[in-house]
């Protein structure tokens, strides 16, 4: 029952050509050594509100390809980076005196100490930003009803989790509303959510939406409350999780 059909993908794509539209902003591509400082002066906007825009709680945690919604900008801009110690050019060297001094005689030659060997630094590459377990929060607590994968009924690209009708449902991670409407045959009104790492959240079989495309959510704000399945039974929601095209298990990414 729940299978997100090929529409829903060509819509997501859709949706994505028009969230870039220039009247709305742009995407900036996060290059080595920016801050949010530089991005936000070098656009004009309030770094405080970008960061809020873009659900950033540490601005100094930029890492490089994250992408910053730009509200209003119509192209990408130049942004500088942050100059470092070892970029920085090294003083000159001091200019030796016109007249040397005289050379004082040669001291008597000393036994020289056995050098010490030095064990070279051990360089360690930088910590690759996991995904996995606590990606994501719960979008609703309550009896895990489908899980994702084949199942006796066929093949479920989500999961669905029991919930009494009319509770809050929660963004699993702050985001971009990508969609928001009951135009996909089956779901009922589903929200779609862009995150960072090109991942996506789906929430469907709502009784009603609390966001409207284009909005950015926080990770566990109120964005649905739960409804059934436009085919009958117990309410529910129904939560999945996409990397690009393909669907993935959810219970791998929550805690």
């Amino acid at each position: 029952m729940a299978r997100l059909i090929s529409p829903l993908i060509s819509l997501l794509l859709a949706a994505l050509l028009w969230s870039c539209a220039p009247h709305k902003g742009i995407y900036h591509t996060v290059e080595p050594g920016q801050t949010l400082y530089r991005i936000s002066r070098s656009y004009g906007v309030d770094e405080k509100n970008l960061a809020r825009l873009n659900g950033i709680g540490d601005p100094t945690q930029l890492r490089a390809g994250q992408r910053i919604f730009i509200p209003g900008a119509t192209q990408e801009k130049r942004v500088g980076t942050a100059v470092t110690t070892a970029q920085r050019p090294a003083p000159p060297a001091r200019p030796s005196a016109s007249v040397s001094a005289p050379r004082p005689p040669p001291a008597p030659p000393t036994a020289k100490p056995p050098p010490t060997r030095q064990t070279p630094p051990v360089s360690r590459p930088p910590a690759a930003s996991t995904v996995g377990k606590g990606h994501f929060a719960w979008p609703l607590k309550g009896e895990l009803l489908k899980k994702f994968g084949q199942q006796s009924g066929g093949t479920n690209r989500g999961i669905e989790i029991a919930g009494g009708k009319g509770s809050p449902v929660h963004s699993a991670a702050s985001g971009r509303v990508i969609y928001s409407g009951d135009g996909i045959r089956g779901y009922g009104n589903l929200i779609i959510v862009e995150h960072d790492d090109n991942f996506f959240t789906v929430y469907g079989f709502n009784e009603r939406n609390l966001v409207q495309d284009g909005t950015f959510v926080g990770r566990g704000e109120h964005i649905a409350a739960v409804g059934t399945p436009p085919g009958g039974g117990a309410s529910r929601l129904y939560f999945e999780v996409r990397r690009g095209k393909e669907t993935v298990d959810p219970l791998f990414y929550l805690p």
